[in-house]
């Protein structure tokens, strides 16, 4: 009897032990990913809590949730020193350019460079000064952006309101008709038409929508972001397009940030597609109303 129990007891610690070293392997496992992953200035970690300790959970929960805010406060600095930077360069610019412009002009209208060999060099210089600053006056939309005024917005209709722009592209919505959100509806209706509009610029035919973890996943087929330019993304002025502004998302994220958000490249997009924009709200601005409630 006393060996029955000697065997039962040395298997159970047996069995303890390599329960013990395969858990503290998870976890180590766990902090190597973590370490990873602040090394290359990604925040957006968001591991599982399964199969952990309580104490062990609210640990995780309490990092991933850290994780999430030291994001948002990166991407705010981010967007307030572009804001900066681009203030100052269109302020300098404008200074400069205005008085060509305007000095080309008075040339242009006089009789004693009309008809003359001067003519075609002024009106070159007048040419060029008006599309620079045309092109100065785009790009103050960083900086001259509106205050957001935040209403209560049906998350499904103000998706399907964009799509409904664009009937050829193929789409799929998976999330709570009952979803509400707190946000701008301008602004963000102006957010969600950049990214569909920098979707079917890249060749996109279909679309998802979907709601997970609190954040709404935005996917396309069109042509892949190289890994090299993913964090060039949401850099004002950047773009890989021939005919592109490389306002579109930097101004996207602004917005959104704007609003107590955050808009980041996903690490890997949804199985079928090939690029996945998050887009989190805020825990404050969203709502899950009861499909019944008034």
């Amino acid at each position: 009897m006393t060996a029955a129990l000697l065997l039962i007891l040395f298997f159970v610690i047996v069995v303890g032990c390599f329960f013990f070293v395969h858990h503290q392997n998870n976890l180590k496992l766990r902090a190597r990913l973590m370490r990873e992953a602040v090394r290359n200035h990604d925040f957006t970690f968001h591991l599982p809590v399964k199969g952990l300790f309580y104490g062990e959970k609210a640990l995780q929960e309490a990092l991933n949730d850290l994780g999430n805010d030291i994001n948002g406060l990166c991407a705010q600095k981010e967007v307030e020193s572009w804001q900066k930077l681009t203030r100052v360069l269109t302020h300098e610019i404008m200074n400069v350019t205005t008085p060509i412009q305007s000095i080309s002009q008075a040339y242009l209208e006089s009789s004693a460079v009309q008809g003359t060999s001067l003519e075609k060099g002024i009106q070159a210089i007048n040419k060029a000064s008006n599309h620079l600053i045309t092109f100065v006056d785009s790009y103050r939309k960083l900086t001259q952006l509106q205050e957001p005024v935040k209403v209560e917005l049906n998350l499904r209709t103000v998706i399907n309101h964009i799509i409904d722009m664009y009937p050829h592209l193929q789409t799929t919505l998976h999330l709570p008709a009952c979803l509400i959100i707190k946000a701008d509806k301008s602004l963000i209706g102006q957010v969600l038409l950049n990214i569909v509009k920098n979707a079917i610029e890249a060749g996109a035919h279909t679309m998802s929508f979907d709601w997970h973890n609190r954040l709404l996943h935005i996917s396309n087929d069109g042509a892949p972001i190289p890994a090299e330019i993913r964090r060039d993304i949401f850099i004002p002025f950047y773009s890989t397009k021939p005919t592109g502004s490389g306002i579109g998302l930097a101004l996207s994220r602004q917005i959104i940030t704007m609003q107590g958000g955050t808009l980041s490249l996903a690490d890997k997009a949804k199985s079928g597609y090939h690029t996945t924009f998050l887009l989190n709200f805020g825990d404050e601005n969203v709502v899950l109303h009861h499909p019944h409630s008034k």
